[in-house]
């Protein structure tokens, strides 16, 4: 990685207070302590106000004025601000419209405009049904869901921005685990495996849709932040040598274990720190609207080769650093 001896590089954070910015934050602060980095959030779910010595400003990337102004100066912008999650898709398709594709297409446009990189997660819920692995991020597309198409537009749009104006990198992310700290604060999500965990210290049932053997890919959330970091340092070559367009790259996991599985996991160290959770399959109400397959193996080759980057953190382990902590 070249980098200028004559200004900071400038890294702007969009969605920077939620579940996964935040944590790209602190380890942009963590890796490269000289770029200077600038955390945007309108607040909508992140609750993060702060992270190292780097405060979170108050912006609605709705508003294209105030975003532009925002993201002035930047040599990379990284834009995880959205509506995420199938649900909250579902529940505010005109906010998910306008913050997952018209904003999404406003920073593309502003790159366009600048010169500045772009690194953009684009979901696996674009694949829809995948029914061909190892998951590429070749595979075709066909959302079920309106969470998945609005990444697909943006997908789309930024592939049609960055020809011959900036370099841009799109992420595939699988499904997220894990917690981590900002501060004295602990930033987590209801993500599956989060979610076995905390019925368990409630002692609660741990729920699993039938049939149980379907598999996911899980990928920790402080693997997904280093990935933006390896994006981030291959983009700055990128636009030292001029490169312009789309690259994508698979941010998963060598782990793709059924869901049962998962909450058999959990239940087994649940009972080694005192706690009797019990496991039950229960009827699945999603129908046929959901991926049932006993393997979910990704190709991480790209991610691997081209930004050096490899996960390094681990279910079981975090399952058990999870109660460990709380014990």
């Amino acid at each position: 990685m070249t980098e200028s001896t004559e200004s900071p590089v400038r890294v702007a954070v969009t969605g920077a207070a939620g579940y996964i910015g935040s944590r790209v934050v602190a380890q942009l602060q963590e890796t490269h302590p000289e770029w200077e980095v600038t955390a945007l959030d309108n607040f909508y779910r992140g609750t993060v106000r702060r992270v190292g010595d780097v405060d979170v400003e108050y912006v609605d990337i709705r508003q294209r004025g105030d975003l532009t102004d925002a993201l002035a100066g930047a040599d990379i912008v990284m834009h995880l601000a959205a509506v995420s999650g199938v649900d909250d898709c579902e529940d505010n398709p005109g906010r998910a419209h306008e913050v997952n594709v018209q904003a999404t297409n406003d920073v593309a446009y502003h790159c366009r405009q600048t010169g500045a990189a772009m690194v953009f997660p684009f979901s696996m819920a674009v694949l829809g049904d995948p029914h061909e692995f190892p998951i590429t991020v070749d595979h075709p597309r066909d959302p079920m869901n309106w969470y998945g198409r609005t990444k697909l537009l943006s997908e789309r749009a930024i592939e049609d921005f960055a020809a011959g104006a900036f370099p841009a990198h799109l992420l595939m992310i699988s499904n997220l685990y894990g917690d981590h700290e900002v501060g004295s604060q602990r930033v987590s999500k209801g993500t599956v495996i989060n979610f076995f965990v905390e019925r368990a210290l409630a002692g609660e049932t741990l729920t699993v849709y039938e049939p149980g053997t379907q598999s996911r890919n899980f990928i920790h959330v402080e693997d997904v932040a280093r990935s933006y970091v390896h994006a981030g340092e291959r983009l700055l070559d990128q636009l030292e040598a001029g490169e312009t367009g789309v690259e994508k790259y698979e941010v998963a996991s060598d782990e793709d274990p059924s869901v049962e599985s998962i909450a058999e996991l959990v239940r087994d160290v649940a009972v080694e720190h005192g706690y009797d959770p019990s496991v039950e399959l229960v009827e699945n109400p999603r129908g046929g609207g959901e991926t049932l397959v006993s393997d979910f193996p990704v190709d991480t080759t790209r991610a691997r080769e081209r930004l050096g980057w490899a996960p390094e953190r681990g279910v079981e382990e975090t399952v058990r650093e999870l109660f460990e902590r709380r014990a």
